[in-house]
């Protein structure tokens, strides 16, 4: 499997050491409860933000989207929303702080496709102030007071993009695996809308249960329950292992200079290194 809210960075040596953990075995600290962490905590296939998309749809005491009506198969209520800020803070402790690894020079036009609560394009818009920042996703969840070079839209991704051709600097998709259903699709229209030598960047969990010393069996709980997610997903049309496939589907689609980045995500405060604890904390929390 490779982030609440207002983190700081992590530490220099500690995020160098997770910068290239992928390779190296995750060193076990002494306890769970010696990190101190555990405490811590424009057409009909878009529309503007009007009353109908904010009838939201109940179902067994959770809230769902409305527009386009079951595409997105996870809530969006406030208990989700905080789920996917976790989800945020730990990617930015796995990636030493960077909110990006694609190696942008004075972006204009950025695109945040499935934003969510926005809080990866309100981060991205503050450090990019000269950039103009879209954030499209399904619900309408997203604060009303954001940074000025910051918009949002609603709007199904899926479906045939409005934008002009070749407009986008950066488009930055984040945690859609469990959602999408074409992806080679997505990729050929970001394609279509990227400037040239424009970025596309796709960052993804991998459902996948694995321990540094296969001490892990498939028959453990755990995997067993990872397992029948990914089936009734499946019954679904999404395929959760899709993340596998991203470089040869980027390739496929015509990108040029495709890099891969791995990490490993602990489950739990065990790792020695703090900030991989607190990555672990946030990664307990999400499942």
């Amino acid at each position: 499997m490779p982030s609440p809210v207002a983190q700081s960075p992590p530490r220099a040596e500690e995020a160098a050491a997770v910068a290239h953990q992928a390779e190296t075995t995750i060193e076990v600290g002494g306890s769970d409860s010696d990190t101190g962490y555990e405490s811590e905590l424009a057409s009909s296939a878009s529309t503007s933000v009007s009353s109908s998309v904010r009838d939201y749809t109940f179902e067994n005491g959770r809230r769902y989207h409305k527009y386009s009506e079951g595409r997105y198969l996870f809530p969006n209520d406030e208990s989700e929303q905080e789920r996917e800020d976790m989800k945020h803070a730990m990617v930015l402790n796995l990636c030493g702080g960077r909110l990006h690894y694609a190696p942008l020079v004075n972006p204009q036009s950025v695109l945040d496709i499935g934003t969510g609560t926005g809080i990866w394009a309100i981060d991205f818009g503050d450090e990019y102030p000269s950039a103009s920042v879209l954030g499209v996703d399904l619900s309408p969840i997203q604060p009303s007071w954001v940074p000025p070079n910051v918009k949002f839209m609603v709007d199904d991704a899926e479906s045939p993009w409005i934008y002009p051709a070749n407009n986008f600097d950066f488009i930055h998709l984040r945690h859609l695996a469990s959602s999408l259903k074409d992806t080679p699709a997505l990729i050929n229209q970001a394609m279509a809308n990227l400037k040239p030598g424009g970025w596309i960047e796709m960052q993804e969990l991998y459902f996948v249960l694995s321990s540094d010393d296969d001490s892990i069996p498939e028959t453990h709980a755990f995997s067993k329950w990872l397992t029948f997610v990914r089936q009734g997903l499946e019954a679904f049309g999404v395929d959760l292992l899709s993340p596998a496939k991203t470089q040869d589907r980027l390739k496929d689609a015509g990108f040029e200079n495709v890099t891969e980045r791995i990490f490993k995500v602990p489950i739990g405060t065990w790792p020695k290194n703090q900030t991989l604890a607190k990555v672990g904390l946030y990664g307990q929390a999400i499942c």
